[in-house]
């Protein structure tokens, strides 16, 4: 953790200085994960202004979604909140699975247990924690953020209009649900963040496309005494006749989640499941356990839902046939882009991915780091991501909504138990959030033409964090915790066997009129502001000196032109844990990885490669024209 770059200030170090915004650049609406994160992305930025609206009179208590998975703790990590979501959470580290007693199908025990997560998979683990919590630690981050940004709560949408000209076009009308008075706010850009049911959506025309599946789920957050003995663990339990239960340990110790199957919803009769009661779905949960009792003490949260899956197609306001004349003005991330059933635990961790894609691009082009023709890529990008979510989700449900298998009538049809437990793993890299993988259709993405340099760092998928030591203190650390949500690209370089290409990058980087790190950077601003670059050497920590580092390595930042001593690492030397191996570095020649702000991998090339290093920065980013007034 860095501060007292430009002066030391008393108090404590995460609350910013104050900001008061006067326009309004980025409008979102709606306060739930998608919106909670993008204001707290755009929160960073003091120039640019953001308004968070919300419907609700106030922040959301209990219930909703509670599963983080292993990505979205990464993500956490980049806003500083990855240890104190671990802290409040459960920790999801394995799964069993229960089916009928092949001795009496009215009872059940358990034929499995299998590792949450693999080996390897994220340096963090797939958590619990209540929806409300995490969207408190993302109101906590911006309240304290330069902009000191707080949500209007109590604000509904009621509709926009794009104009074809002025600084701010979008024009949105907003009521005031306590009193009815309707008021009128002008954007540069609005995000819709408003759920399933989004008007934001309606408003530009977007069509959510998809089925209704004909089954409903209950969910119920309890705090209740059982003999269950795995009810600690995150278990699938799947009964011979009463359906099947996700049952998911909360937070704290002692409340756990039960979600039930209500079975099949009557097409004729689509809403008939809303009227089942907490007490009906209980009941259920009870003749699925036996012969175990539940003696349920208090209810926290409860609610039932039927299963759909859908994708809106598209996620701004350009339709298709005017992608080439106008540029989007107006987006919507979340539950207004996809819906999908929540046993795979993918709604909310996606719907941050969506907001952590867009906020960058947002911040970029109001910051003037790129032009706005940068924010076309988001659509492209993640309603390819949504689709595959819901191909995924489609045959997860179909699973897990399915009777268990009779062995001894097996014509019957259902799921063999072990089926559904080799789908449970095979599953698990797209459930941890670490299987999205951004192909090379856009700017942002490059070919795969050298990936052989560094084969662990795939293209298009998230820059996978790894153990080394920070050279200056000899600290030892996972490489990509060095990166913050501030929207600075990053440009890793692990080091050639003898250190020339890795020492002629430096220099040309820091030197050249053609570098980017100069072409790029505004005059005035800290040098690793747009592009932050960093450096791992083969070499042990204790083998290599801070003053043998090139200037670009020790660059002075802030008012005091102060050393940044942070940008550079050595392998880490234990067992198992060097980097160069883990992630499959070519130690001969070394590597660039060019990684995006949201954390993806966008290119492998070689040291030497600088001309295509500019060319790919060259896509989308402003050149500046002030490298001979940046400081080194």
């Amino acid at each position: 953790m860095q501060f007292y770059l430009n002066g030391y200030a008393p108090g404590d170090p995460d609350v910013a200085g104050k900001a008061f915004p006067d326009t309004v650049d980025v409008l979102v609406i709606g306060s739930g994960p998608a919106g909670a994160l993008l204001a707290a992305q755009l929160s960073t930025f003091p120039k640019i202004t953001t308004r968070l609206i919300e419907r609700r009179p106030a922040a959301l208590q209990v219930g909703q979604a509670d599963g983080i998975a292993c990505r979205t703790v990464e993500m956490f990590e980049a806003f500083g909140l990855g240890q104190r979501l671990m802290r409040e959470a459960y920790w999801v580290n394995e799964t069993v699975f229960w089916r009928p007693s092949k001795h009496d199908r009215t009872r059940i025990e358990r034929t499995g247990r299998v590792q949450d997560t693999e080996d390897g998979l994220s340096e963090f683990p797939h958590l619990i924690v209540n929806q409300a919590r995490l969207q408190q630690y993302l109101l906590d981050y911006m309240r304290m953020s330069p902009s000191r940004l707080v949500p209007d709560y109590g604000l509904d949408f009621v509709g926009l209009q794009v104009e074809p000209e002025g600084e701010h076009p979008v024009v949105v009308t907003l009521r005031d649900v306590a009193t009815g008075r309707q008021s009128t706010v002008r954007a540069k850009y609005v995000v819709g963040c408003d759920g399933a049911h989004s008007k934001v959506r309606d408003a530009i025309g977007a069509v959510p496309r998809g089925d209704f599946a004909n089954h409903a789920w209950g969910v119920v957050d309890m705090l209740a005494v059982t003999d269950f003995p795995d009810i600690r663990l995150k278990a699938a339990i799947q009964s011979a006749d009463d359906g099947n239960i996700l049952l998911i340990p909360r937070e704290g110790g002692y409340m756990v989640r039960l979600y039930v199957d209500l079975g099949e919803i009557d097409p004729a009769r689509r809403d008939a499941f809303r009227a089942v009661t907490q007490e009906q779905v209980i009941e259920t949960a009870r003749r699925v356990l036996h012969s175990y009792t539940l003696d349920v003490k208090s209810v926290v949260w409860f609610a039932v839902y039927q299963v759909g899956q859908r994708v809106t197609d598209r996620f701004d306001d350009v339709p298709v046939d005017q992608l080439a004349s106008r540029l989007p003005r107006v987006f919507i991330a979340g539950d207004a882009c996809h819906t999908h059933s929540a046993k795979a635990g993918q709604g909310m961790n996606v719907s941050m991915q969506d907001a952590f894609n867009l906020g960058w691009k947002l911040a970029s082009v109001l910051d003037g780091r790129a032009a706005p023709e940068l924010l076309r890529t988001y659509s492209v990008e993640r309603q390819a991501i949504a689709q595959g979510l819901i191909d995924f989700d489609k045959e997860w449900s179909k699973i897990m909504g399915s009777a268990p298998q009779d062995p001894d009538h097996p014509e019957l049809g259902g799921v063999d138990p072990q089926e559904l437990q080799a789908y449970f793993v095979k599953s698990g890299r797209y459930t941890a959030g670490v299987a999205t993988h951004y192909a090379p259709t856009t700017v942002l993405t490059a070919d795969a033409t050298h990936q052989a340099l560094a084969k662990g760092f795939t293209i298009g998928m998230r820059f996978h964090s790894a153990p080394v030591v920070r050279l200056a203190d000899a600290k030892p650390m996972q490489l990509g915790h060095a990166a913050r949500a501030d929207g600075a690209w990053r440009v890793y370089a692990f080091a050639d066997a003898i250190g020339a290409r890795l020492r002629d990058l430096a220099a040309f980087l820091a030197e050249s009129a053609d570098s980017p790190v100069g072409r790029f950077t505004p005059a005035g601003s800290d040098i690793d502001s747009v592009i932050d670059f960093r450096v791992i050497f083969q070499q042990r920590h204790l083998d290599l000196g801070v003053d043998e580092l090139p200037a670009l390595l020790l660059p002075r930042k802030g008012c005091f032109g102060l050393i940044d001593y942070e940008k550079t690492y050595c392998a880490d030397p234990s067992g198992g844990s060097n980097i160069f191996e883990l992630r499959g570095i070519d130690r001969e020649h070394g590597a660039m990885i060019v990684v995006r702000p949201d954390q993806y991998v966008s290119s492998v090339l070689p040291l030497d490669a600088h001309a295509d290093l500019a060319e790919f920065f060259d896509r989308f980013l402003l050149d500046r024209h002030h490298a001979k007034e940046t400081r080194t």
